[in-house]
């Protein structure tokens, strides 16, 4: 329990840098507004989004306590940028919650594909299949298990092809050194410099 603690409270202290911090979660928050425009169309009910590839990259960069602001504000933002259906407090929730999740699992772990399998696996069961039919049956009035059946297919299918998506850029971010820059503390250069 300790240890978590100490993850929220290392995750807030990542605002100590808060000139980089903001910077990065922004413009990954464009190329997630950017990236959601596009998807793949597989059939009428799955298509593949790359834009939970720079969400996440925010959460296992900034662990879950940013993880949890940032998910409030991509969900704000994308609500106001392009509206589909009615705002719903549950639907903030749940990106909130997922960037616990992924902040819990990823941050300060190195990236292995079966690590972010699990991580995607969680969020896959407990905010896709369960809190997203709870609220859409609450919604729409339709039962949940008359819901959930669908849903937990459709889920289940993307859940590796999204692992396998995040783990291939997050490969190629970490492999080009942009990671490592970003985590060096431009505080203590320039204080070695002096």
């Amino acid at each position: 329990m300790k240890k978590l603690a100490t993850l929220f409270v290392d995750s807030y202290k990542e605002l100590n840098n808060g000139t980089v911090t903001l910077t990065v979660m922004g413009m990954l928050a464009a190329i997630s507004v950017v990236l959601g425009y596009f998807s793949i169309e597989l059939t009428s009910y799955i298509k593949i989004g790359f834009s939970p590839v720079a969400n996440q990259l925010v959460y296992y960069l900034f662990g879950p306590t940013l993880g949890a602001c940032y998910g409030f504000f991509i969900d704000m933002l994308k609500y106001f940028i392009k509206p589909t259906g009615s705002w719903f407090p549950g639907f903030t929730l749940n990106a909130m919650l997922g960037g616990v999740i992924y902040g819990v699992l990823l941050y300060k772990k190195p990236i292995s594909l079966p690590r972010i399998l699990i991580a995607k696996l969680v969020v896959v069961v407990f905010i896709n299949c369960l809190l997203n039919t709870l609220w859409l049956s609450m919604l729409y009035g339709k039962a949940f298990m008359v819901l959930l059946p669908a849903r937990a297919v459709k889920n289940l299918v993307m859940w590796p092809i999204d692992s396998l998506l995040f783990w291939m850029v997050a490969r190629v971010v970490e492999r080009s050194g942009i990671l490592k820059m970003l985590r060096a503390n431009p505080r203590r250069s320039s204080l070695k410099s002096k």
